[in-house]
């Protein structure tokens, strides 16, 4: 199964979960809004669940805590060990379907699975999974949620994921201490049920950002060994060079990687902030806030973090 091949696969899928999205709304013309919504939470649910259900490896992370760099990481890795196409992109099974050495690699936000299975409070489909959980500092992801949202997030996310509707005038500091789908309590939230549930999981690999920030070789040949892939110290190097803060803004900027879909390109080339690949600096929250601001968000953040974390 070639590239090509692979690629009107995926576009085809693509359109037929929008298709079949827009069919649902469609069939629920005339209801109540909120309704409509739940019944979309749910088929998203199933997509997903199937996914899951079929999955070698699991990627969890809410948005916007470095998947994109580590998936491009990933995909750099396995393009190397098995001679794939260059700039193509691991998905789901694409990877495997073109040797099926590759695991079958679900990333997820896990943002509707529990619409589907009911598991609102627990992670119980997950557990007899290999699971990856990458973390990041919550304030640095509500930061980065705001700018997501401010530039980038599609129109059919704003709602169902209960962010601020588009055009609203609110602060920063206000999106990160509120109750929104990118605040700090959204992410910690997240985090806090993940920590909650890791005792009953078969095969769980805590991933932090910043770590894999500190020291990428090492944190990576960890994962690897967790995925059970055996990968030389050269091509570990080359993932990690290829996906560098630098080279990553410049392949994004000259949309090297467009069949990855809008999701890996900028919404305006001449304003940074809408740019997938933005700053990617550890701790960088601080330089959009006043002092007293930062201590109200550390103080928030120590009130309701898991320590499993260490961000406190």
């Amino acid at each position: 199964m070639n590239l090509a091949f692979q690629n009107i696969r995926q576009l085809w899928q693509t359109g037929r979960k929008k298709l079949s999205r827009r069919i649902l709304h469609w069939q629920m013309r005339g209801q109540p809004e909120g309704e409509i919504l739940l019944a979309e939470r749910k088929l998203r649910g199933v997509e997903q669940f199937d996914k899951l259900q079929r999955a070698d490896i699991v990627v969890v992370s809410f948005g916007k805590s470095g998947r994109t760099w580590l998936r491009v990481m990933i995909s750099h890795l396995f393009r190397v060990m098995y001679g794939l196409p260059e700039n193509a992109v691991l998905g789901f099974d694409n990877f495997h379907n073109l040797n099926k050495s590759v695991p079958k690699t679900f990333f997820t936000h896990d943002n509707y699975i529990k619409d589907f299975t009911g598991d609102l409070h627990s992670k119980a489909p997950f557990y007899d999974k290999r699971v990856v959980l990458l973390a990041r500092d919550p304030r640095d992801v509500a930061v980065s949620q705001f700018f997501q949202w401010k530039f980038r997030i599609k129109p059919t996310k704003v709602a169902i994921n209960n962010y601020p509707p588009q055009g609203s005038d609110i602060s920063l500091f206000d999106f990160v201490m509120g109750d929104n789908g990118g605040s700090m309590q959204a992410v910690t939230d997240y985090l806090n049920l993940w920590a909650r549930e890791v005792s009953k999981m078969q095969h769980f690999h805590l991933l932090r950002y910043e770590d894999l920030r500190a020291r990428p070789r090492e944190e990576l040949r960890a994962l690897l060994d967790f995925m059970r892939v055996d990968a030389t110290d050269a091509q570990v190097n080359a993932a990690v060079d290829y996906s560098s803060y630098e080279n990553m803004k410049k392949m994004e900027g000259a949309q090297q990687f467009r069949l990855a879909g809008g999701r890996m390109m900028p919404r305006d080339k001449d304003n940074p902030d809408s740019f997938k690949v933005r700053r990617a600096k550890v701790g960088g929250y601080r330089d959009y806030f006043t002092d007293e601001e930062v201590a109200a968000i550390d103080r928030r953040l120590a009130e309701t973090l898991d320590p499993l974390f260490n961000y406190q």
